[in-house]
């Protein structure tokens, strides 16, 4: 018996379509909300603050435990363990604004001097310090736990030492009666000095100049003396030991006599 070839391939198309919804009958089934596949199995999650410690079976439901110090669940889970709570680091500029519990993780916020430069959830991930104005620069703009400070350069005419908020005209030394001695810049006053101040400047120095040349002379001379009197009582050393030396050869030379003399007398004896 012989198959058309439209035969045939009604059959291929009965084959196929019987062995699609065989396959699909075999496909795992999606599991339901608050449920988690293992397997074959769909399983019920475990609460918020907890964590999967046994997974289920066909005759077994879900074993669940806390989490433990340090880690946290925040929803419901198939997990086998709690996420670790975030460290708000102070050598970050960084500290704790909300505590890590079983159910939710730390919240962190700036410490003071630094502004936020990764923000999430309401808190802080990463954080920076303020910027520091330079010399010959004022302060725009302080800084917050958002922003960071925002610094702008003094015009011409005007300094500041970094560490205000506005910047300071130069002082006009002619306009007050006296003369320029050094201009100012952008992170210093102009300096200013009485006319005709150089010669009370020069005479001020001469009587300092003197002191300390009077003084110089008076330490040699206390030298000088200090070495002279260490001279002499070097001299005098020398003599008493020399008068010491011949003082002991006169009891040395006695004491030989004496003993001579009492040898000729025992001897005469």
């Amino acid at each position: 018996m012989f198959i058309s070839n439209a035969q045939f391939m009604l059959i291929m198309y009965l084959v196929l379509f019987e062995l699609n919804v065989i396959g699909d009958n075999i496909a795992p089934a999606k599991c339901r909300q608050a449920e988690y596949r293992v397997g074959d199995e769909c399983c019920p999650t475990c609460p918020p603050g907890m964590h999967v410690s046994r997974h289920c079976t066909e005759f077994r439901s879900t074993s669940c435990a806390s989490c433990t110090e340090g880690t946290f669940q925040d929803g419901d889970n198939g997990r086998e363990q709690c996420f670790s709570c975030k460290h708000c680091d102070p050598g970050l500029g960084l500290k704790v604004k909300r505590s890590c519990s079983s159910t939710s993780d730390a919240v962190c916020e700036v410490l003071d001097g630094f502004f936020c430069s990764d923000s999430n959830g309401g808190g802080c991930r990463a954080a920076q310090r303020h910027t520091v104005c330079r010399p010959g620069q004022y302060i725009g703009q302080r800084g917050t736990a958002d922003k960071d400070t925002e610094c702008l350069q003094c015009t011409h005419g005007t300094f500041s030492n970094g560490t205000s908020s506005s910047c300071e005209n130069h002082i006009k030394c002619e306009s007050v009666g006296l003369k320029l001695m050094r201009p100012g810049t952008d992170s210093t006053d102009s300096e200013c000095r009485e006319h005709g101040s150089e010669r009370g400047y020069v005479a001020g120095i001469i009587p300092g100049v003197i002191l300390v040349m009077a003084l110089i002379a008076i330490t040699i001379a206390i030298n000088h003396r200090k070495k002279k009197i260490e001279k002499a009582n070097l001299i005098l050393d020398k003599k008493l030991d020399r008068k010491e030396e011949e003082r002991r050869k006169v009891e040395v030379d006695r004491e030989l006599t004496g003993k001579f003399l009492f040898h000729m007398f025992h001897c005469v004896e």
